[in-house]
């Protein structure tokens, strides 16, 4: 698809919280103290675009007091647009991080039950973008939300689809990242949700537990525990969800996990605009610092790609390139620079020092 937007913001909708993380690969009964960071999957993008130089609009709820001003400070310092974050509620959520090594895999525990974001509706949402709800996409070219984001309550769905239909008004491209969540809500629930969801998307981000879970479509002869990954079955799967669900681009993250500190990294974009056939990425062999966000960098990665270079196989080297530099960096986010993806999607990443 030919998406050069000429350099119309990229907005993003969902929840943000507070990360705390064990210091160093220390267990939870280990810790006694906890490093802060902040992150969320809507948010990620937006800083990520931020800071590939392009305008990312992050829409979310937070309370008043220092920690959701902390968590907007935060994002003012990557760049984002914070003008259509609105004020109010009693908490920002809370998820607590310990990150594995080798075979002990990392584990998450949330706090997140009553977020402010919860709480937000379309009407406060259009107040604070100055009275109407299309004022949230002006200068807009994209729209992004993730599957997390229905999955906080009614209320947060509510928002969304009142969302999804004023960027289509606006003339905006809106993607989703599937990204199912089993501690939010059950297949049953996801699948009821996501799949009326789909007729407002024209560009599907997934990956193979996310489509099956999400809109019930598996990829066949796959066994992503055993580092065995089929790609015929990815390239099936890709065909029938865009044959379903029409969508313009499906790109599939594709992950062998050989242990918690190694992992393949590579992904498949089908786009029938350029080809007829999905297209896959350079396979990279990372060694895992931090895999939280590594999905979000590639979405992110896409989205610039697909807004700023010349073909979708340049923006899908761009996006894969970019979601293997976040997995070196801890925390949430991809501290990289477009130039230092640019440098690893065409060539580079040897590791050697720069001097």
């Amino acid at each position: 698809m030919n998406s050069k937007n000429g350099n119309k913001a990229v907005v993003t909708f969902g929840e943000i919280m507070m990360r705390l993380s064990t210091p160093g690969f220390q267990r939870f009964r280990q810790a006694r103290s906890f490093d802060i960071n902040f992150g969320g999957g809507e948010g990620n993008v937006a800083v990520s675009i931020a800071n590939f130089g392009g305008d990312a609009r992050f829409v979310t709820k937070l309370p008043t007091h220092e920690i959701g001003q902390a968590c907007i400070d935060f994002l003012r310092g990557r760049g984002v647009d914070t003008s259509c974050v609105v004020r109010g509620g009693d908490r920002i959520g809370t998820y607590f991080l310990e990150t594995g090594a080798s075979q002990r895999s990392s584990k998450v525990i949330y706090d997140r039950a009553n977020a402010a974001v919860t709480t937000l509706t379309a009407d406060e949402l259009a107040k604070q973008a100055g009275g109407d709800l299309s004022n949230v996409f002006e200068g807009a070219g994209w729209f992004h939300w993730t599957g997390i984001t229905p999955a906080l309550g009614d209320r947060s769905r509510d928002t969304l689809v009142a969302l999804l239909k004023a960027a289509k008004a606006a003339g905006c491209v809106v993607s989703a990242d599937l990204n199912y969540r089993k501690k939010l809500w059950t297949v049953d629930e996801a699948r009821r949700a996501m799949t009326p969801l789909m007729e407002h998307v024209d560009v599907c981000i997934a990956n193979e537990e996310d489509a099956d879970k999400s809109l019930g479509m598996a990829a066949t002869h796959t066994d992503v525990e055993a580092g065995q990954i089929d790609e015929a079955g990815y390239a099936d799967l890709a065909g029938k969800l865009k044959e379903r669900f029409g969508f313009k681009a499906v790109a599939i993250t594709l992950r062998e996990s050989f242990s918690a500190s190694r992992n393949g990294w590579s992904a498949m974009l089908l786009d029938e605009a350029q080809c007829s056939t999905p297209t896959r990425s350079r396979v990279y062999d990372v060694q895992l610092v931090d895999r939280v966000g590594g999905g979000d960098s590639f979405a992110a990665g896409l989205i610039h790609g697909l807004t700023t270079l010349d073909d979708s196989r340049e923006a899908l080297e761009f996006a894969v390139a970019a979601s293997a530099f976040k997995q070196t960096i801890p925390g949430d986010v991809n501290e990289a620079s477009e130039a230092e993806v640019l440098a690893i999607a065409r060539g580079g990443g040897s590791g050697r020092v720069e001097r």
